[in-house]
């Protein structure tokens, strides 16, 4: 049977659209370097990767905290300034100041050249787990529409985060394709849900077949995804 034609082209963020490991590598040094400053007893009893520890620990005490990063990051910070007795009032100034760092991600080169070719023949949207800021960035002016699981509630791969997107744009499930690089959270998550999914797997992981996960099409780059889509366009049924 020939698949719909496509209405709308959804895609996760990080380590979709850019890499985001040495940036959270590098906000996190940032922001202990501003809690020594602002919190030292924080920053002298808790080294960035213990403070990471207290936020897992606080995670799997609270599990509906993985919906917004954030909060988990800023109740598990209220824990450690109520043991070492640094003033509460620097808890929003440290989250602002981690915000800024987090957000100084540099695309993938492929990713800018192609969103334009997309958008021209798709509707384009984001379902995303974490917390980017694409008007910060300045890239917003390419996606009509933005889900965050810490503005739903629920996180990827729940399929209600992906059946809300498809509802929000007026498109059925069937006819919206997702895009991201985690077979868990993206692929299964919007298969699930009724969607075709794309892995992105710029490093040729062969982790899908031990997983036993099928995605509908597998890119290791924008250029490629585009030639996907381009032939999704003229091959399959309105």
């Amino acid at each position: 049977m020939t698949a719909r034609r496509p209405l709308a082209l959804l895609f996760d963020l990080d380590d979709t659209l850019w890499p985001i490991g040495p940036v959270i590598a590098a906000a996190e040094e940032s922001w202990h370097a501003w809690l020594a400053q602002h919190a030292p007893g924080v920053a002298a009893a808790f080294s960035a990767a213990e403070l990471r520890v207290r936020r897992m620990a606080l995670l799997e005490r609270r599990p509906e905290l993985i919906a917004d990063l954030y909060q988990l990051r800023r109740e598990a910070l209220a824990e450690v300034f109520a043991e070492t007795g640094d003033d509460p009032a620097h808890i929003e100034g440290a989250m602002r100041h981690f915000a800024v760092k987090r957000n100084l991600v540099v695309p993938y080169a492929d990713v800018l050249p192609v969103l334009p070719l997309l958008q021209g023949m798709l509707r384009l949207g984001v379902i995303t787990n974490g917390n980017a800021d694409l008007e910060v960035i300045g890239m917003d002016h390419h996606f009509e529409y933005r889900l965050s699981s810490s503005q739903f509630g629920r996180a990827k791969p729940d399929p209600e985060i992906f059946r809300a997107a498809c509802a929000a744009m007026g498109v059925a499930p069937q006819d919206a394709v997702y895009v991201g690089d985690d077979l868990r959270l993206d692929v299964q998550g919007a298969q699930s849900a009724g969607l075709r999914a794309v892995w992105m797997n710029r490093h040729g992981s062969t982790a899908h077949l031990a997983a036993g996960v099928v995605p509908d099409a597998i890119c290791a780059t924008f250029d490629e995804l585009l030639v996907w889509i381009r032939g999704q366009m003229q091959h399959s049924r309105a």
